[in-house]
């Protein structure tokens, strides 16, 4: 029996940075997706090993169980039905299982999420052998989320597999969780976050989770639902960015100029609320659509200006900004900006001619970029083989 499970990355459609200063925020699903299978091996394999493949760069990690059990020995006293936090004890275990691998110098940056699988997969499963295969069409490390789908396309598979989850082995297909399993995925996924991030909000596993939308303010988390639908070109500048400096910037912005970032922060706000009452409201017919996303348009350009007036732009970001104005369609920056990925409104009635005409210029640039969907499905698993 193998579990597949696949779960979207995300976009911050309004609201980034001023988020941390008491402002709403709007995050929604995109159809790019993070994808995880599980199988454990058949007796007559004798195989003892617990294997992690990553097909997008051809590695493979593998830890003898044996081993597994000898560096964490509380191994017995974890639960797939109550989410739990690493211990330090077990962080430094794990980091140590990790270390051995090998792991070449310049993919070091994936240690923290083979740290999280190992995690999660003891938790939920202890100490069997199996073998976990990933793939994603997210990029990595450019504010789309791709950690947080990694986490929860893992847990989902993880739980798929255990006696936490109710499912139908024999259904044909992609089958979603019932309400309190997703809980249970969101909040396993969560624990992953924090041993990658730290301190995560909470918001990227969530989004990946349920899909849709969510409006986000002072750390309370509303699931919203889109009544039209929305297409993205999504330029990825690959250019590095870092979160905390560009954080920290903006904070230092606002003690120097209080009252005008204030006023900054209440127009993102504005911003972000006006958004999520477009989306959520009805449509009736393709002019009420073409209305909308002239709106949004508008909304995401105003958006941009303000995010420029916190100095979280860059001059990636500008190109992506007029090379797409040039064939008047809106863009903004989304996540942390300082290069990163640029978001522009596809309208329902652009011709695919213009399209390929943006793609080719912005590539010329190189850059790379996607076409998603907004607001769609979360996560998703499905079975093949026998039970």
């Amino acid at each position: 029996m193998e579990a597949r499970a696949r779960a979207p990355g995300k976009i911050i459609l309004a609201g980034e940075h001023a988020v941390v200063h008491g402002s709403t925020a709007m995050a929604a699903a995109i159809d790019l997706y993070t994808y995880v299978s599980l199988r454990f091996p058949t007796p007559s394999d004798n195989d003892d090993t617990l294997k992690l493949y990553l097909k997008d760069m051809d590695l493979e990690f593998s830890w003898l169980v044996g081993k597994i059990k000898e560096a964490i020995p509380e191994l017995g006293s974890f639960s797939a039905s109550s989410p739990t936090s690493c211990s330090l004890e077990t962080t430094k275990a794990i980091a140590a299982l990790v270390d051995e691998q090998n792991i070449p110098e310049v993919k070091i940056g994936l240690a923290s999420g083979i740290s999280a699988f190992l995690w999660l997969y003891i938790s939920i499963h202890g100490c069997k052998p199996a073998k976990a295969t990933v793939n994603s069409e997210l990029p990595l490390g450019s504010g789309l989320g791709s950690s947080a789908a990694f986490c929860v396309a893992l847990s989902a598979a993880l739980l798929a597999l255990s006696d936490s989850a109710k499912l139908d082995f024999g259904h044909q297909g992609w089958q979603i969780f019932g309400d309190s399993e997703l809980d249970l995925v969101n909040k396993w996924a969560f624990e992953g976050e924090k041993i990658i991030h730290g301190k995560p909000s909470g918001i990227d596993n969530t989004v990946s989770t349920y899909g849709n939308m969510i409006k986000f303010k002072s750390g309370e988390l509303t699931r919203i639902k889109t009544n039209m639908p929305l297409k993205m070109l999504i330029t990825n500048t690959k250019v590095g960015r870092n979160t905390k400096a560009l954080v920290a910037g903006v904070s230092e912005r606002t003690a120097r100029h209080p009252t005008a970032m204030a006023a900054v922060f209440n127009a993102v706000d504005s911003i972000s609320n006006e958004m999520a009452t477009i989306i959520q409201s009805p449509v009736s017919d393709d002019l009420a659509i073409t209305e909308k996303e002239e709106k949004l348009e508008e909304l995401m350009e105003m958006n941009q200006g303000l995010l420029q007036c916190m100095g979280v732009s860059h001059a990636s970001i500008e190109t992506v900004l007029r090379t797409t104005l040039k064939f008047k369609l809106s863009s903004k920056l989304t996540g942390a900006g300082g290069g990163g990925c640029v978001l522009t409104l596809l309208p329902t009635l652009l011709s695919g001619t213009v399209v390929d005409k943006v793609i080719a210029d912005l590539e010329s640039c190189g850059f790379q970029c996607l076409i998603a969907g907004i607001g769609g499905k979360g996560m998703e698993v499905s079975f093949s083989g026998t039970s």
